[in-house]
């Protein structure tokens, strides 16, 4: 009898031990697949950095506004940043936003205080479509948080609270709407953002399963003439990428990301040297412990 009780106990122990061993592997496996990762990739004309930031993973996306022009190395040190790129339109002139922007549900940037966008009489054919472009939306659904990426004008997703909201544009998938948004109009010659030439690019995607994508688009310095991507092939790579909504970022001299405390420059200059330029507005992805809205 005693020897079927010391069995009896150390199935129990092993039992225990195997259930234990399997919890801790599944939270392993689970921190594992849930944490950012980045890639680079060397194409013939580009250099593309990636980060995926898996769905329901400890980190959030959203935007943020400097009240003057600063770096994403800037931005970082003030938000304590995992990552950040750059992300809307601004003048350089008046340092002032040219891409609505809320944050924790409330409107800080609107286009439609710039007063060189909204009295521009080459832009008043346009105005409407202007502040009609892509936005990349954080929704809170209950306890869960939901990206999206719309035009402007499109409700609100039902039973949600819309918290952040960046807008950019045009977007790229599922259809390139750089007519629709005021970007290009091919009857006057208009191509405001010179989509079908090469470029630094800077874009954010979201796949299937929610995992946002963050893309850089870095030109080469020893081919930098004709180095970057157009527009229609940013919107093909994309979709290389498993992603199914995707919006244009600011792009040219603004595209930059920071992770990991490295900072990537995407625009270069005649003489091969990389363009830092200071951005007003950027995502930012942040870690948080479970309660950040």
């Amino acid at each position: 009898m005693r020897k079927i009780w010391i069995l009896a106990g150390v199935f129990v122990s092993a039992t225990v031990l195997l259930l234990f061993f399997r919890t801790a592997t599944s939270k392993e496996t689970n921190l594992i697949t849930k944490t950012i990762k980045y890639e680079q990739r060397n194409l013939p004309n580009s250099i593309v950095h990636i980060l995926n930031i898996p769905s329901g993973s400890q980190f959030v996306v959203t935007p943020a506004l400097s009240s003057q022009l600063n770096t994403v190395e800037e931005f970082a040190k003030q938000h304590q940043a995992v990552a950040i790129i750059n992300a809307g339109f601004f003048d350089p002139v008046n340092q002032k936003t040219t891409s609505i922007i809320f944050q924790q549900g409330k409107l800080i940037a609107n286009p439609k205080d710039n007063e060189r966008l909204v009295n521009n009489p080459d832009l008043k054919p346009y105005l409407n479509k202007i502040l009609n472009r892509a936005e990349f939306r954080r929704y809170l659904c209950e306890q869960t948080v939901r990206y999206s990426i719309t035009l402007h004008s499109e409700p609100l997703q039902v039973g949600c609270q819309l918290v952040d909201a960046l807008g950019g544009g045009p977007q790229l998938l599922p259809e390139l709407t750089s007519v629709q948004e005021g970007f290009v109009d091919n009857a006057n010659r208009r191509d405001a953002l010179g989509s079908t030439k090469a470029n630094a690019r800077t874009a954010i995607g979201i796949t299937g399963d929610g995992t946002i994508v963050l893309v850089m688009v870095a030109q080469k310095p020893d081919v930098a003439a004709n180095s970057g991507m157009s527009l229609p092939e940013l919107a093909r790579f994309m979709q290389t990428l498993a992603v199914e909504k995707a919006m244009n970022l600011d792009g040219g001299s603004s595209s930059s990301l920071y992770y990991d405390g490295k900072t990537f420059y995407g625009k270069v200059d005649s003489k091969g040297n990389l363009v830092k330029r200071p951005v007003k507005s950027v995502l930012i992805v942040q870690e948080t412990l479970g309660d950040f809205k």
